[in-house]
């Protein structure tokens, strides 16, 4: 019974985290980009670099969340593609010469600065990290 109790209390203790990792992810854009909404499809066009313009005409910069669940589930939800697959997509598209993948970052941190450093800057975010300096014009379902 003690150890009932105790998985109980151990499983308690992880909803916060759980909650965090059931937290949607928006699209967002720099306030400066001039543009309030994005269809899915210009979001899928954007990020798998069919075109790189935003609906106000500004080149898009689209930035890339570093390796982790986020950028998975993003992927898995928009294109229903796992990593390997989106790396291999890119690695097809950028040995033929025909477009180059999304900005890389190495932390979520380095995705806003780059998002705020660049007017036509285009990224994926939990909706818990947005702040009044991002934009939000797309928010993906739960998966």
């Amino acid at each position: 019974m003690r150890h009932l109790r105790n998985l109980a209390l151990y499983l308690l203790s992880l909803l916060p985290l759980m909650a965090g990792a059931a937290d949607g992810i928006v699209i967002v854009v720099n306030q400066a980009a001039g543009i309030e909404t994005l269809s899915r499809t210009d979001v899928i066009n954007i990020f798998m670099g069919r075109f790189r313009q935003l609906p106000s005409g500004a080149t898009a910069q689209p930035i890339d969340m570093p390796v982790s669940p986020v950028r998975a589930q993003f992927y898995r939800v928009l294109v229903n593609k796992e990593p390997a697959e989106i790396n291999a997509y890119w690695a097809r598209l950028v040995f033929a010469g025909r477009t180059s993948p999304p900005v890389q970052t190495e932390t979520a941190d380095e995705v806003l600065k780059k998002l705020h450093a660049n007017p036509g800057g285009i990224a994926y975010l939990e909706r818990s990290r947005v702040t009044s300096r991002e934009k939000i014009v797309f928010e993906l379902p739960a998966p």
